[in-house]
């Protein structure tokens, strides 16, 4: 019974360690060998954690710095585009041009990784608008993949985050965008 214990958790700690060698078993008594290779997954936020994953359990915890300080990237705006120039009124289809000029705009960003929101005006209910903004922002997303680069969100504010009054036409129409945020 302790054998089986220590040996359940000398697989533990190897497992979470990401510690590459043999690990033997105490019912078939067998020797196998795995290496796991840690990674770094970015969070919507831009701070970094390091990743391992054996295929069955992963194990993840926060990058830090010497003080203890999470390792964060900068989050830039790094683009704005009116979704009406994108999309038709009620729709989150990319036109061809819209497509055309994402396409243009992503293979020339110099950014590590995107995080893509939508907003809209407030003429829908939110619940529509919420639906609506966050399918113009994966449109826009699916774009961006296309073109290799790495998109790590995609969010969707509805109404809730106005630029500009929601009382005028111009207002409204500066509320609709699709906003495209770069991780450097």
């Amino acid at each position: 019974m302790i054998k089986a214990f220590r040996t359940a958790m000398t697989c533990a700690v190897v497992s979470a360690l990401g510690i590459a060698g043999a690990v033997q078993t105490a019912s078939a008594q067998e020797t196998r060998s795995e290496r796991y290779i840690p990674t770094i997954w970015i969070d919507p936020d831009g701070c970094e954690h390091w990743v391992m994953d054996d295929g069955a359990e992963g194990y993840m915890t926060p990058h830090l710095t010497r003080e203890g300080l999470p390792v964060c990237r900068d989050l830039n705006l790094c683009g704005t585009v009116n979704t009406d120039q994108l999309f038709a009124t009620d729709s989150y289809r990319i036109n061809s041009s819209g497509k055309t000029r994402l396409q243009q705009f992503f293979q020339s960003a110099d950014a590590r990784a995107f995080v893509i929101v939508g907003h809209t005006d407030s003429r829908a209910s939110d619940a529509y608008n919420m639906r609506l903004s966050y399918n113009r922002a994966n449109a826009v997303a699916k774009v961006a993949a296309s073109t290799g680069v790495q998109v790590i969100d995609v969010r969707g504010y509805g109404e809730r985050m106005p630029r500009a009054s929601n009382g005028t036409a111009a207002g409204m129409q500066e509320n609709r965008r699709v906003e495209i945020m770069c991780f450097q």
